[in-house]
């Protein structure tokens, strides 16, 4: 189904899964595998990703398939190592930490369908590959989309930063409604364009929301993140998004945002992506917008989940 990339004016097309072929390409494409991980800061085993979510990601083709030029990521209600579903998510970094691709800067777009029910949490995002800032948020993380699982009119583009932690962390998140009854289960395509000092977010080319003003402490107290009371407190702006990200794909099933899934949720429940395409700028990137330079973290940043 994926056309040519298309030529932007400004911009340089130097990544892209256009999905072609019967298998996903693993020199691009890892998959997180379980249902948790181990947080080696505090020794501890952090089941359901962290956000107390029921699915079991596997790599198997029943959860993660290409046919016709389409990536299909499917949650479906089966059990699996104490899990009640099963799904996916794929990256563009290995499980040990070897990237396959990352890039600081550029345009990131993503084309897809994309499930809804209660209790589903579908994202297309991306992570930065050295968590240089220190752990989540303080290092950042960027989400093109996101939806509250039993609102399909609704995109989320968010922000997360700060401190590393839950308690540390901040965000801002921008709610886009989608236009004329579409839903995310309609085609549509998904961008974020990031310069230093400015993150700038679209759908359907619709620009919907500039964020330039953000903050990275790295400060901690018994191995939890401390949010900044002075600007020495601060990283050097315009961390934590002046590193290289790398790419995430997935649905996840229930956890602390979406909710429980309730008898009327279909499974399976299908993200269907047409194509993954990243540029660059032509001509490089100027210094950091200094628009965020002299804000606090005590500002307020709207929290989410």
């Amino acid at each position: 189904m994926a056309t040519r990339p298309r030529k932007l004016p400004g911009w340089k097309l130097v990544w892209n899964d256009e999905f072609e072929g019967t298998e996903i390409d693993r020199t691009k494409w890892d998959f997180d595998i379980g249902n948790g991980f181990f947080d080696y800061a505090s020794h501890t085993w952090i089941a359901g990703w962290g956000n107390e979510e029921l699915q079991y990601y596997t790599d198997s083709p029943v959860n993660a398939s290409v046919k016709d030029s389409l990536l299909t990521i499917r949650a479906q209600k089966e059990s699996l190592h104490g899990c009640g579903y099963t799904s996916a998510r794929l990256k563009t970094r290995k499980r040990d930490g070897t990237p396959l691709f990352n890039q600081r800067y550029g345009r990131f777009e993503f084309r897809a369908q994309v499930p809804w029910g209660k209790g589903l949490w579908p994202a297309l995002w991306m992570l930065p590959q050295a968590d240089a800032y220190g752990g989540w948020a303080a290092s950042g993380e960027i989400d093109l989309m996101e939806i509250v699982g039993d609102q399909p009119h609704e995109v989320l583009n968010s922000i997360h930063f700060g401190s590393s932690g839950s308690e540390g962390r901040a965000l801002i998140t921008h709610v886009h409604p989608l236009p004329g009854g579409s839903t995310v289960a309609d085609w549509h395509t998904y961008a974020v364009e990031w310069e230093p000092g400015e993150i700038r977010f679209y759908v359907d080319e619709v620009h919907t929301r500039t964020y330039n003003h953000w903050w990275s402490c790295s400060l901690t107290e018994a191995g939890q993140g401390v949010i900044a009371r002075r600007k020495a407190d601060l990283n050097p702006w315009p961390a934590p998004f002046d590193q290289p990200f790398y790419l995430v794909m997935n649905v996840a099933v229930g956890g602390n945002f979406p909710g429980v899934p309730s008898p009327q949720t279909h499974f399976p429940a299908e993200l269907v992506v047409d194509y993954v395409r990243v540029y660059e700028k032509v001509g490089g990137y100027g210094p950091p917008s200094p628009i965020g330079q002299g804000r606090f973290p005590w500002q307020s940043e709207k929290k989410k989940r």
